[in-house]
């Protein structure tokens, strides 16, 4: 019992702000391309009292990305949208994609802890939800100069080069439409698929059309871990060990890389991470080995 409270007690009290940069490589630059810095950021889940997670957040333009990508559920609160821009600060001088997840429609709602860890869930426990300003909060990230992609392609230039991008909505509540943005991808131009939730069904569509690289968020890491063993579930329909980080994904006779971020925040009424710091990614891209 008292370990299970220690345990409790430093996933509140400490884990949920020790906040860190993970770094990996992804080889899927055309031959010849300079690498590209792309900064990762997904489920912030913003309220405007947190000061620890603004402070980090407006640190982030020191790792000098080339290119932000953001998947989704970005605030917790309506007054969250004007704290969010200006802890962004520099990074509003970098080009930046952006789409949506269920928290940036709707207030969180009140989950049963062990109810979230055993089993994916897309409703609470009966509490309704709150709409929120979605239009202002899309407007507020178009002001920095991002793109928002859901269900959009849109072409930027980044490092000197184009970079084609396609996105879509979140998958854990049905609002993505892979249609509206299917086709095969170039070899020549580096294109990015971002979606919030990495259900199954997004990652088969991107891949099977030659997509090299594809950003989600949602699944938290998990949020809780066992050390050694990993997630516990991914509350969506890829296995644990699939909760967070980079990894190969195959679909229609092609692979892509897949990098899975296990966010920056949390529901607040689960406000607790262990053995599953929150996070943020800088992920340096080369260029892919010769055919």
């Amino acid at each position: 019992m008292g370990v299970g409270v220690a345990c409790v007690a430093y996933g509140i009290g400490i884990e949920r702000t020790a906040y860190q940069v993970r770094r990996f490589s992804a080889a899927v630059l055309p031959p010849g391309a300079a690498p590209v810095k792309v900064l990762h950021i997904s489920d912030i889940h913003l309220l405007p009292r947190q000061d620890r997670k603004r402070d980090f957040l407006l640190g982030l333009a020191g790792l000098e990305p080339d290119l932000v990508v953001s998947t989704g559920d970005h605030i917790s609160s309506a007054g969250a949208i004007a704290p969010l821009v200006d802890s962004l600060g520099r990074l509003a001088e970098v080009p930046g994609v952006f789409v949506f997840g269920s928290n940036d429609f709707e207030t969180p709602t009140f989950r049963l802890p062990f109810r979230y860890l055993f089993r994916s869930t897309t409703g609470g426990t009966g509490e309704e939800a709150v709409p929120l300003p979605t239009d202002d909060l899309r407007a507020a990230l178009e002001g920095l100069g991002w793109t928002y992609l859901e269900e959009r392609r849109a072409e930027l230039e980044i490092g000197g080069r184009p970079v084609r991008f396609r996105g879509t909505g979140d998958a854990h509540h049905h609002r993505d439409d892979y249609a509206a943005v299917a086709g095969p991808a170039s070899d020549d131009v580096l294109e990015i698929g971002v979606t919030h939730a990495p259900y199954t069904r997004v990652l088969d569509g991107m891949t099977a059309d030659g997509v090299p690289l594809i950003l989600a968020g949602h699944t938290h890491g998990g949020q809780v871990a066992i050390p050694g063993r990993g997630a516990l579930v991914t509350n969506c329909d890829l296995p644990p060990e699939k909760a967070k980080g980079l990894f190969e994904h195959t679909a229609g006779g092609r692979t892509a890389q897949v990098h899975v971020s296990a966010g920056v925040g949390m529901s607040p009424f689960a406000p607790y991470r262990f053995a599953c710091p929150p996070e943020v990614t800088l992920l340096t891209l080369t260029e892919r080995p010769p055919m």
